[in-house]
């Protein structure tokens, strides 16, 4: 019988997951993206030199090789090829303009205005004067994003308009639609929301929300790491998967998984800043994994090929888990990482991405991650505090002087 055929955009350090899962299960796996040293490539059957964005060629490929799914796993920039290659090809996949409202923020922004749900005031341009015209229909403080870009990158709060010459050209260069949205900032009350969800049959089956954290030493808009379960009152978890399911339904999504950022603010009005159409970055599914034993990447493979998902089920987080971000706060060149006595027996699994001697950069975006670690705790408040303190706990030493990462 010949084996299933599985294209997984992307092969980065945090896609390796899935890739092993498919090929573990004995199905054959075929791994694309225009960067060859990608360390998820090696376990790959194949493998091609192909940018995940270009959806004309991944779209080739795919009907040369006759594959049987398509998978963008955690990257917001491959689920649009994803859907576009399943639409055109009949397989199990959510529809093309629906994927693309979802990772583009000025796209997703009026969606949810159009369709009364909360959204901050909001202004997009491509160039700085444009901006500079409509910014006085904001209110400070704002934020300044690239409409297209993913994982914090680009992403600045300013406090008054002479700062947005600099955050506004930030912004662009990670924009690959040259389109800068500008919104204004949303006061949390408590901890932003993270998490993952799992869509079957047009509607969320399983849910598991997380506390997002970050290092104010680095980037106040670029998270650390989540921890489970939520804190979040109950109440409020189900309100925000009711806006979720409703939202899923005017997009017609049918099924996989879909990551989750949302904000409470001071009144309990909930804002969904970000659903994206892919599982979680950050370790989120394999934190999910060790918190509820679910495992969402068996259940993204599984929906791709459309095999029966009706069995998943939301259940209690057993315990309390978390994933966390391996950085550094300066540029230098990496010297060793440094793990205090105290949390060694709480690291359940740890990488490192980065090499002795190799240059790192201040964490101002997912792209400069020097590894990652899931943990575990005994408590919810041991967890809390600890995840504070975690840019103390594993400090990174550069050559000639070491910092920690607080």
């Amino acid at each position: 019988m010949q084996r299933k055929k599985i294209l997984l955009l992307g092969a980065s350090p945090i896609q390796i997951p899935p890739i092993l899962y498919a090929k573990n299960n004995g199905y054959h796996v075929i791994t694309c993206d225009n960067i060859p040293t990608n360390p998820g490539h090696k376990y790959a059957h194949e493998t091609f030199n192909i940018s995940t964005t270009d959806k004309e060629a991944v779209l080739n490929l795919a009907t040369e090789q006759n594959i049987d799914a398509v998978v963008a796993y955690a990257s917001d920039p491959s689920a649009p090829t994803a859907a576009y290659v399943g639409n055109k090809l009949g397989l199990t996949s959510n529809p093309y303009e629906s994927v693309c409202i979802l990772v583009d923020k000025t796209r997703y922004r009026e969606f949810l205005r159009k369709h009364d749900f909360n959204v901050p005031q909001f202004i997009y341009a491509t160039c700085l004067e444009k901006a500079l015209i409509q910014i006085d229909t904001l209110s400070f403080p704002l934020m300044v994003k690239p409409a297209d870009s993913s994982g914090s990158k680009g992403v600045r709060k300013i406090n008054s308009v002479t700062e947005l010459p600099t955050a506004f050209a930030y912004a662009l260069e990670f924009s690959r639609s040259n389109l800068v949205i500008i919104e204004e900032y949303i006061q949390r009350k408590g901890y932003q929301i993270a998490g993952d969800a799992f869509v079957v049959d047009g509607k969320i089956a399983f849910h598991c929300l997380a506390n997002e954290h970050f290092n104010e030493a680095c980037n106040l808009h670029v998270p650390i790491g989540e921890s489970f379960p939520s804190i979040i009152d109950p109440s409020i978890q189900d309100r925000i998967i009711k806006e979720i399911n409703r939202l899923l339904s005017l997009l017609n999504m049918n099924s996989g998984a879909i990551n989750i950022d949302a904000i409470i603010d001071q009144h309990d009005t909930i804002y969904l800043m970000e659903i994206g159409p892919r599982n979680g970055g950050n370790l989120i599914p394999e934190v999910i994994r060790h918190s509820t034993n679910i495992d969402l990447i068996a259940y993204t493979i599984k929906s791709a090929l459309g095999e029966d998902c009706s069995t998943l089920k939301t259940i209690t987080s057993k315990g309390y888990f978390a994933s966390y971000i391996i950085h550094s706060e300066h540029e230098g060149i990496f010297n060793e990482l440094s793990i205090d006595e105290f949390l060694r027996d709480k690291i359940i699994n740890m990488e490192l991405y980065v090499k002795e001697q190799q240059s790192v950069y201040p964490f101002n975006g997912s792209q400069f991650g020097l590894g990652a670690m899931t943990l575990t705790f005994n408590s919810m408040q041991e967890m809390l505090e600890t995840m504070h303190r975690l840019p103390k706990l594993v400090r990174v030493a550069l050559a000639e002087t070491t910092y920690t990462s607080l």
